[in-house]
């Protein structure tokens, strides 16, 4: 079986996801269905097809972030050697050549990207074109309107 990549916020985070929907949703989806049940016919009951869309969801989603957990590695950042290489949960400042503009990522699996909050995938060009550069590099990354050019300013482990 292939292992994911992914930290220990992102592992915490689909377990809090998975024990919500165990809990708390799958409870209230089975009331619901209970509660459409009660009002007789179910062949034309609209609360009742709703209710069971959202628990075959529930339940997939459940079976799903099993599955994740079950393939993932946890990489615990912290634990890492910083000798100023990009490496997976590392956050890296970045000067875009072109514009000027300073960018930080971090790179994170692929259930923990989110470009608004920083947090890019392992899977990205951007991200594959980090993996093992030092501070001070200059990478370059194709992007669908062409190629960018990066200098890394910094590399940490946070």
């Amino acid at each position: 079986m292939q292992k994911f990549p992914m930290t220990k916020n992102g592992a915490k985070l689909l377990e809090e996801e998975l024990a919500r929907l165990k809990g708390p949703e799958r409870s209230n989806v089975i009331q619901a269905i209970a509660e459409a049940r009660a009002h007789g016919d179910i062949s034309e009951n609209a609360e009742y097809d709703a209710a069971k869309e959202r628990q075959a969801f529930i339940e997939g989603r459940i079976a799903e972030i099993e599955s994740k957990l079950a393939q993932a590695q946890v990489i615990e950042i912290h634990t890492l050697a910083n000798d100023g290489r990009v490496v997976f949960g590392a956050t890296i400042d970045l000067l875009d050549l072109e514009s000027e503009e300073e960018i930080s990522y971090q790179i994170v699996g692929d259930d923990e990207a989110d470009v608004r909050q920083g947090k890019i995938s392992v899977n990205t060009p951007v991200a594959r074109s980090l993996i093992g550069k030092h501070s001070g590099d200059v990478v370059e990354v194709k992007v669908p309107s062409g190629t960018k050019e990066y200098e890394i300013i910094d590399v940490r482990l946070v």
